[in-house]
């Protein structure tokens, strides 16, 4: 079971078509649309938010996205009057709705928890601004093979690839990446940022033909390295 995550918007259509988008990316997780009323107008609705949220509940938590502040104000609503144990799983976000609910969503893959999923979602307010990009672990490393990982005494693993994808490191391919990275207990950066950050990789505007920079720490960085480089080498499928 996942935390779930509820795209609350004005119109029917667009909280439809972010559910479709973020299930390229998290095809496991509860995502559930409430937009418009319940007569199918503009604006948003009490019972259609309530629902989502008792839809999304796996017994994970639910994160909620909204896209403006009436919808906020609403959800807030429909929120106090859940019971008191359902209240403690939810969290209303206020973050970009699209960015904010694909890194949520992803999250959600991972197996974030409830807070992770919510933090995820806010990140979406600084992921884009390069004075909030984290600082690297470690200077890029030169370009090497698969078989040539850079172990450094007592410090970060590293290794350098070429990205080849035609279109990039867009977003089903940053997902991949991110999904990835959760399977191993490292910390893992990606060209200076850091690698469980959907938001912050897709900023990178990595193109084909770019290095990815990889560097981590931790009991499994050199796992954790390696599958990565596998990964980019690969064309994440595409190429």
């Amino acid at each position: 079971m996942t935390v779930g995550v509820v795209f609350v918007s004005h119109s029917a259509k667009i909280a439809e078509g972010l559910v479709d988008l973020a299930r390229q990316m998290a095809p496991t997780v509860a995502l559930i649309p409430a937009g418009g009323t319940d007569d199918g107008r503009i604006g948003t609705s009490f019972d259609l938010i309530t629902d989502a949220i008792e839809q999304a509940d796996s017994g994970e938590g639910v994160v909620v996205l909204c896209d403006l502040g009436s919808a906020i104000l609403t959800a807030e609503t429909a929120l106090d009057l859940l019971d008191d144990d359902d209240r403690d799983r939810v969290r209303i976000v206020d973050a970009p709705l699209v960015e904010g609910g694909v890194a949520a969503a992803v999250a959600a893959e991972t197996g974030a928890d409830v807070a992770g999923v919510a933090d995820a979602a806010a990140s979406a307010d600084t992921a884009a601004d390069p004075r909030f990009a984290d600082e690297p672990d470690a200077p890029p490393a030169p370009p090497q093979g698969l078989d040539e990982i850079d172990v450094e005494p007592d410090g970060p693993i590293s290794d350098t690839v070429t990205l080849i994808n035609r279109e990039g490191l867009h977003a089903r391919p940053a997902a991949e990446f991110v999904k990835l990275v959760s399977a191993f207990d490292a910390a893992v950066t990606v060209n200076g940022v850091d690698a469980k950050s959907l938001l912050r990789i897709m900023a990178l505007g990595l193109t084909e033909g770019d290095e990815v920079a990889l560097s981590a720490t931790g009991p499994e960085a050199a796992d954790a390295v390696r599958a990565l480089a596998e990964l980019v080498s690969s064309g994440f499928g595409e190429a």
